[in-house]
């Protein structure tokens, strides 16, 4: 196939940013990029004109980096708490992914989108406890985020515990019936 070079007026996911010039095929050239203006063919005037894409590219690229400062900044400050459905024996039913963690996110940022591929998960997270995750914003910014996973309805379980431990304990269902009288009083 017949390739042709033509200069990006905007950036184009997997094919390059402002004021590249990239080699594609013809037919993409001539029927898709230059048509919706998102390329220029590759001529003396289009090249003279390729400084005011690179000075709007560098707009751009400085703008998303202060954004993603930003962003870092507050993302480093969250602290997110998810519960994870478990068993009696602590084991859990299903896991804890990237989406799961984008929405919590989105909702303690106040609606911030953050793509769920941005979230690095090395693997879904199945066990409780603290985990530090990062989020890559920029290619040169990284945010790290802490999630505290808790078992779904733990305080619950706790409570069952102490009771069962109560009715065996000395004087069993008497202890506890003096238990809840003296709550009354």
């Amino acid at each position: 196939m017949p390739t042709t070079e033509v200069i990006l007026t905007e950036k184009i996911h997997n094919l390059g940013a402002e004021a590249d010039i990239v080699k594609v095929k013809v037919g993409y050239a001539r029927n898709f990029l230059i048509p919706n203006g998102k390329a220029l063919e590759v001529t003396p005037a289009a090249l003279r004109r390729i400084n005011i894409l690179k000075g709007k590219r560098a707009e751009r690229e400085a703008q998303e980096l202060n954004e993603a400062n930003e962003l870092a900044r507050r993302i480093n400050k969250v602290k997110l708490e998810i519960e994870l459905e478990t068993g009696e024996t602590g084991k859990a039913f299903g896991s804890v992914t990237a989406t799961d963690i984008a929405e919590k996110l989105r909702a303690a940022l106040g609606g911030v989108e953050i793509d769920r591929h941005r979230i690095h998960v090395e693997r879904p997270i199945k066990d409780t406890g603290k985990h530090e995750i990062e989020v890559k914003l920029h290619h040169d910014i990284v945010a790290k985020l802490e999630v505290n996973i808790v078992a779904k309805g733990a305080p619950a379980a706790e409570k069952a515990e102490e009771e069962e431990k109560a009715d065996k304990g000395p004087g069993g269902y008497k202890a506890k019936a003096k238990a809840k009288h003296k709550a009354k009083e």
